[in-house]
């Protein structure tokens, strides 16, 4: 946990704060409180008006930590001196910034300022006690872009330090229910913060409401984005960011519930198809699109669509030699090398194309974005492939499936006649009348059956038997 120094003019914004407090706390009137959690206890706080312009954005928020990889330069100034006029600049910049796309402006950033605007402050922001913005950020920033000259806010004690403040960010705006709600990825790295100190995955999950079941997940999915992150990394320092990320929550979530069923039984598998779906999800592909990609998906579809000259190729991993036998395996199969060798590529050349930052050549910009062309030509004829296929596949299942279901409601009606029955409660005039429109169904079938099927097989040549005895 990082401790931030006091900002500038701490002492005198200090002075303030205390003497603002004072006069709240020795008036007649009734005092207003904002009310936080601290150590699983409830903490009242006095509220005070003060200056937006002695207010400092937080460098420690948690809603914009995945984002202040946006611009590195600045983000590294941000670290130097984060109370710096244009550090905390590039705080109010990312406050009211996309989550997912920092070059464009949230239209949720801007409804909270019209309502500000409307209807003016409900809900008091919090600070410590030199003035840095614990909750509140994005308010003080949308008050400041209509011309507000105060704010009000709740002061924490004194004696709060770094880890307490953080704590009580994140029960405030991840527990509570705000309008602005975090962004995944931003939610993902609070999560392994709270990991970082120590607490169990029982006493975070349930910090967060959510289930251990659902913690797992998030951990191993933003392991994952680690991992993809550190492979894209070239030659030129272009590098894939978190924020990258931040629109494939629901395709990351489908992924890791693939992944684990398929672990399980064939792990080989499981790898080859994480790699070929997360390639797919940084080619921006929709979660339909993804879900297309199963066990067989680069064997049948995509491997002959690929280019030549931009086909992944399999990494030259060393064999694994077993201890005392001499023996030499090979550490993993050709179809994870393969997959994870195609995957390698797009990440690769994917950070080129969305780095503004790395030195990298215009030519190899070029090159690259050709490059990533191919590969989303190469998937998406894949995917037009495979997505018809499913839809043959799915025909041929339709009416088989159909008949299964009738079974069931079938063997349901048979449970339900013996009840029936026993209960004296069976409308046999109704019973016999069903039964006459299931045979006529059977015999339309046993007739349809009789056409489109050229050698049957044991059930149909019974089905065709039975229609015979009827007659037909």
């Amino acid at each position: 946990m990082r401790e931030f120094p006091p900002p500038p003019r701490a002492d005198e914004i200090g002075e303030l704060i205390r003497k603002r407090l004072a006069e709240v706390r020795n008036s007649a009137g009734t005092r207003e409180t904002v009310t936080v959690e601290w150590n699983n206890q409830p903490l009242h706080v006095d509220v005070i008006d003060l200056p937006l312009a002695d207010v400092y954005f937080n460098p420690a928020t948690h809603r914009i930590r995945a984002q202040r990889s946006h611009d590195p330069v600045r983000d590294q100034a941000l670290d130097e001196d984060p109370y710096s006029p244009e550090s905390q600049d590039y705080l109010k910049f990312l406050l009211q910034a996309d989550p997912a796309n920092p070059g464009s402006r949230d239209p949720e950033f801007d409804k909270l300022k019209e309502s500000l605007k409307d209807f003016g402050q409900n809900d008091p922001g919090l600070i410590t006690h030199n003035a840095i913005l614990v909750n509140g950020n994005t308010r003080a920033a949308a008050l400041r872009e209509i011309g507000a000259q105060s704010i009000r806010v709740g002061v924490l004690p004194e004696s709060f330090t770094w880890a307490d403040i953080n704590a009580v960010e994140l029960a405030l705006q991840l527990v509570r229910d705000y309008k602005r709600e975090y962004s995944y990825i931003n939610r993902l790295l609070a999560m392994e913060e709270q990991a970082a100190l120590g607490l169990s995955k029982e006493t975070i999950a349930k910090k967060f409401r959510i289930k251990t079941a659902t913690y797992d997940q998030e951990r191993w999915i933003l392991s994952a984005i680690r991992e993809q992150i550190e492979r894209s990394k070239g030659e030129h320092g272009a590098t894939l960011r978190l924020i990258d990320y931040e629109q494939h929550q629901e395709k990351l979530k489908e992924l890791h519930r693939a992944y684990v069923k398929l672990e399980t039984t064939t792990p080989d598998q499981a790898e080859a198809f994480k790699e070929l779906r997360m390639a797919a999800i940084m080619l921006g592909f929709s979660k339909t699109d993804v879900r297309l990609i199963e066990d067989n998906f680069h064997e049948q579809y995509l491997a002959d669509r690929l280019p030549g000259d931009v086909a992944g190729t399999s990494s030259n991993d060393e064999p694994v030699t077993v201890p005392g036998l001499g023996v030499s395996l090979p550490s993993i199969s050709s179809a994870v090398a393969d997959a994870r060798a195609l995957n390698n590529a797009v990440l690769r050349v994917k950070a080129v194309v969305n780095d503004t930052d790395a030195q990298v050549p215009d030519e190899e910009k070029r090159h690259c974005q050709e490059v990533l062309s191919a590969y989303e030509k190469a998937f998406d004829d894949a995917f037009e492939k495979a997505g018809r296929d499913a839809r043959v596949r799915k025909r041929k299942q339709l009416a088989p499936a159909r008949l299964t279901d009738a079974c069931a409601h079938i063997d349901q009606c048979t449970v339900e006649l013996v009840q029936a029955r026993a209960s004296r409660t069976l409308d046999e005039e109704a019973f016999d009348e069903a039964v006459l429109k299931l045979r006529e169904s059977m015999r339309k079938l046993a007739q349809q059956a009789s056409r489109g099927i050229p050698a049957p097989g044991d059930g149909v040549s019974w089905l065709l038997e039975a229609a015979a005895v009827e007659g037909n």
